[in-house]
């Protein structure tokens, strides 16, 4: 993808977490200009050099020089999960739709030419009636963050018909890879390579059955990269390997990739903000940003536990 965006100046609101990294490297080998907003990351050897600026989501003033200049803003930020939304709705309206309205004010008065938002393919959908889930299915959120998600959607497109702020949205199912913390309460596949590294049992929330749709992060970044330089109609796009795994398998997929044999799993009682199946259809995204995931399944489970040994290898820091 170099050079598709030459001459590009990109802001990446979230440069400094798990997703927001990659995205980096993924610009920066694409030829933009990269300036990355938001808290020093957690691990400093996964940015890029670049110039980056520390900033909260709601400090108005440094997030309106950070955009001043840009072309294309990512949309990255975000506080909260699905499991912890649920506890205080009314903050997570205020810490992530509030805050985004504010956001696309400063990017209409900036001029930006696009903005690309990570939503988010997990939660937006709800219970689905089958699968894979189109990005015409029906939306029923079981979780705040679900709702404040496809929120921040309706205002993008919002601000495309009245202000002409171009847009587009990815619906991200389960992203998993290098520099994603094992010990957040968010991406599960790091949570039980470190417990089976440590050598204890995973921990799995449920009896094991529940199906989610798992990407390779660096599959993520060419599929923003690729929105950015988009220019058709589409204003919302599922991003996922558009193939579904219970967490059975992904366990049993990870004593294998690790060359460990079945591990011991602990199970614990299953939350009410987890869906029995998410599995994406990723037509549109193929036709029209001409992507497709290329990262092999077990080939991404060894590349994020040789990246977990190496970076806690005497478990939690």
């Amino acid at each position: 993808m170099a050079g598709t965006l030459a001459g590009l100046s990109c802001l990446v609101l979230g440069a400094g977490g798990f997703i927001g990294s990659h995205l980096c490297h993924a610009l920066a080998a694409a030829g933009a200009t990269v300036h990355g907003f938001g808290r020093r990351p957690a691990f400093p050897d996964s940015l890029p050099v670049l110039r980056f600026t520390a900033g909260e989501f709601n400090d108005r003033a440094a997030l309106a020089l950070a955009i001043d200049g840009a072309d294309v803003v990512f949309h990255l930020l975000g506080g909260t999960n699905p499991a912890v939304s649920n506890n205080d709705p009314i903050a997570d309206v205020e810490t992530n739709t509030l805050a985004s309205i504010k956001l696309l004010e400063l990017c209409r008065a900036s001029s930006v030419r696009k903005v690309v938002f990570v939503s988010s393919g997990g939660a937006v959908y709800g219970v689905p009636r089958s699968v894979p889930i189109p990005e015409d299915a029906p939306t029923w959120p079981i979780s705040a963050y679900g709702i404040n998600k496809l929120m921040v959607e309706k205002y993008l497109q919002l601000y495309r018909h009245l202000h002409g702020v171009r847009s587009v949205s990815l619906r991200v199912s389960n992203p998993f890879g290098p520099y994603q913390s094992p010990f957040r309460r968010q991406g599960v596949v790091p949570a039980l390579i470190e417990r089976h590294l440590a050598g204890h049992s995973m921990e799995v929330w449920g009896d094991g059955t529940v199906v989610r749709d798992f990407i390779y992060v660096a599959d993520v970044a060419e599929a923003l990269v690729a929105a950015a330089a988009y220019q058709g109609p589409e204003q919302v796009l599922n991003i996922g390997s558009g193939r579904g795994r219970s967490i059975r398998e992904v366990v049993a997929d990870i004593g294998l990739a690790l060359g460990t044999g079945e591990p011991d799993v602990l199970f614990r009682p299953g939350r009410a903000s987890d869906v029995p199946a998410n599995v994406l259809d990723i037509g549109r995204a193929r036709a029209a940003l001409a992507w497709a995931p290329r990262t092999d399944w077990m080939t991404g489970l060894r590349q994020t536990a040789a990246w977990i040994s190496q970076a806690f290898p005497k478990g939690l820091p």
